[in-house]
């Protein structure tokens, strides 16, 4: 899905920066060119960047007491 129509910017695009370690939406913009025109598209693309993020960060704790 596209994300940023203005500069052709995917959820794929986004999911992917913030996989390879990309930590703000200023950032994001850098990186994707999302948000760089009219700036429509900041709030999702910063609601992705925080939940790819989240589950990239998941502690994983809970396994130990799985075993």
């Amino acid at each position: 899905m596209y994300v940023c129509i203005c500069n052709g910017v995917t959820e794929r695009d986004i999911r992917d920066a913030a996989q390879a370690g990309c930590r703000s939406v200023p950032e994001l913009t850098m990186r994707t060119g999302a948000g760089a025109n009219c700036g429509s598209c900041l709030d999702q693309a910063a609601a992705l960047l925080d939940e790819t993020r989240a589950l990239r960060e998941l502690p994983l704790p809970v396994l130990q007491h799985a075993a």
